[in-house]
């Protein structure tokens, strides 16, 4: 075939024929991105304090789907109803997980503290896994701020759990409304999420709100951080990028922040 016959039948392509193209292209499109966000990756947007200091109001997280299995959550809006998890396997203890908060109907992005059998307690601000303190070393004076940008001062702390996972958390005070609570009793195939900020987290500390988490609605483990803007900016603003993006933050390990 000739350039002359080919351009001749480029032009007499019909606009229908066109817009039938555009629109595979983008089915395709919608196609890849929602097996990918089904079966591999899902991104998450942090809007509130709950894990400061580990995970900024502003910080987009990539969460793998794959690592603990897929349950009826791990698809979009829940649309294929199922008992159970396939391919499942148990995250560890200090593993952040992305979960469906049934209370509210919302995906949360906490810490997993308690396994399933164990008693979790908080004591004038100390964390107790099964009776036993769980060490926590003073790292010094920090800054907390909330989604409405208002700021307050915090103690920072290196807490090590039982299985030798250390993470940094916040309090303001240890005498706080969720430093002192009653013993729970973590009920088999569910789990015990807490936030980093410790007396600014909704958690499983507030039965009515979140509670003990079901494994089936495990959503996804939290690996890494892949965008980040400071000040509640919205993305789309990009002419705003050059100045809230935190490039320190862009690709790093949520469990190296």
């Amino acid at each position: 075939m000739t350039d002359q016959q080919t351009k001749k039948d480029a032009d007499t392509r019909s606009p229908v024929s066109e817009l039938w193209e555009t629109v595979v292209i983008i089915v395709q499109a919608l196609v890849i991105a929602l097996v990918i966000r089904t079966f591999l990756i899902q991104n998450v947007f942090i809007p509130t304090a709950s894990l400061q200091p580990t995970l900024l109001i502003g910080d987009y997280v990539a969460a793998s789907k794959y690592s603990w299995g897929y349950g009826q959550h791990s698809f979009p809006f829940g649309l294929v109803p199922f008992d159970g998890r396939i391919f499942g396997r148990e995250p560890n203890r200090g593993d952040i997980a992305v979960f469906y908060n049934a209370p509210t109907g919302e995906d949360y992005v906490k810490r997993i503290i308690g396994l399933p059998g164990e008693r979790i307690q908080m004591k004038e601000g100390r964390l107790y896994i099964n009776g036993e303190i769980v060490s926590r070393e003073a790292q010094g004076i920090g800054f907390d701020s909330d989604s409405r940008g208002n700021s307050s001062g915090v103690v920072l702390y290196t807490e090590t759990l039982p299985n030798g996972v250390s993470h940094t958390i916040q309090e303001v005070s240890d005498s706080g409304y969720l430093d002192n609570t009653e013993e729970y009793m973590v009920p088999e195939a569910h789990y015990f999420m807490m936030g980093d900020n410790r007396d600014n987290s909704s958690d499983s500390r507030v039965l009515s709100q979140v509670g003990y988490v079901p494994a089936d609605n495990l959503i996804g483990k939290g690996e890494f951080t892949f965008f980040s803007l400071k000040d509640n900016v919205a993305p789309w603003k990009i002419w705003l990028w050059p100045t809230h993006l935190r490039l320190d933050r862009m690709f790093t390990s949520v469990y190296d922040l």
